[in-house]
């Protein structure tokens, strides 16, 4: 058995990460998970192509859960840094500049919004790191990765860009991929997060009918002319790492997105 002096020291040690906050702005755990992400992420770029020659599958699996994780850790820090300076006594001052800029960046996005808002507000107190909620980004990126990569060359095989046409093959390749995969795979995403979040068929039509369209709608604003791009000029092996670099922002939004409602039903109960 663990020494009961040790259990508290842990405890104290782990709600001193939890609470710490850098320069009062900046959530210290929060930083730190992205730090060992961002490290993760570039020694696997400094050796992504011996990687993918060997294990290419498992490569993009790795490479895909990483970047999710970054996306979910960005979406989970400026939430819990908007929030915490909304709920401090007083409310956001002038001081409260990462917070006010966050809250301009929500109100000028064109994407979509849950409930006229895209980051959650609930009745809660800024929640401490989820790491269950990043991992279930993470899985869900590991997963999905020999999916996509099956997808991708499936697309390449039937669209074959060569010399003398490119653009077109390209345009195919990009109509195929929004008008078949994009919504099946959205449909995942939302089914997935809700069921690993512990909710059962009503939960999931509830989230369907909460966030599917907007966030359909906000996945063809973006992901077309992303793709075009993709299709157009990277090479098959770097195509799922880009659209999943380029991902971050968009996994971030699905992040913000799939927490708003749940905070949403949150606020619901405890009504």
């Amino acid at each position: 058995m663990v020494p009961a002096v040790f259990t508290t020291a842990r405890q104290r040690f782990v709600r001193t990460i939890y609470s710490r906050w850098i320069f009062d702005r900046i959530p210290l755990l929060g930083l730190i998970v992205l730090l060992i992400q961002m490290a993760a992420v570039t020694k696997m770029m400094a050796r992504f192509d011996s990687y993918y020659e060997s294990k290419p599958v498992l490569t993009m699996m790795i490479t895909n859960s990483i970047l999710n994780g970054i996306a979910d850790t960005v979406a989970q820090t400026v939430t819990a840094i908007r929030e915490r300076a909304m709920r401090k006594p007083g409310g956001v001052t002038k001081d409260d500049t990462l917070a006010i800029e966050i809250h301009e960046l929500e109100k000028k996005t064109p994407l979509p919004k849950y409930n006229g808002e895209l980051m959650p507000n609930s009745n809660l107190l800024p929640p401490p790191f989820d790491f269950e909620r990043l991992t279930r980004f993470m899985a869900y990126g590991f997963l999905m990765a020999p999916l996509q990569y099956k997808w991708f060359a499936f697309l390449s095989r039937t669209f074959p860009i060569t010399p003398g046409a490119g653009t077109i093959p390209a345009l195919k390749r990009v109509a195929c991929d929004q008008l078949i995969f994009a919504p099946v795979g959205l449909g995942i995403f939302f089914t997935y997060m809700t069921v690993t979040e512990g909710g059962g068929r009503k939960a999931i039509q509830k989230k369907f009918k909460q966030v599917y369209l907007p966030s359909l709608q906000s996945n063809y604003m973006l992901w077309p002319a992303v793709q075009v791009l993709n299709f157009r000029v990277v090479p098959l092996q770097f195509q799922l790492p880009f659209a999943s670099t380029v991902g971050i922002a968009w996994t971030t939004y699905l992040s913000l997105t799939n927490s708003a409602a749940d905070a949403d039903k949150s606020v619901k109960l405890e009504d």
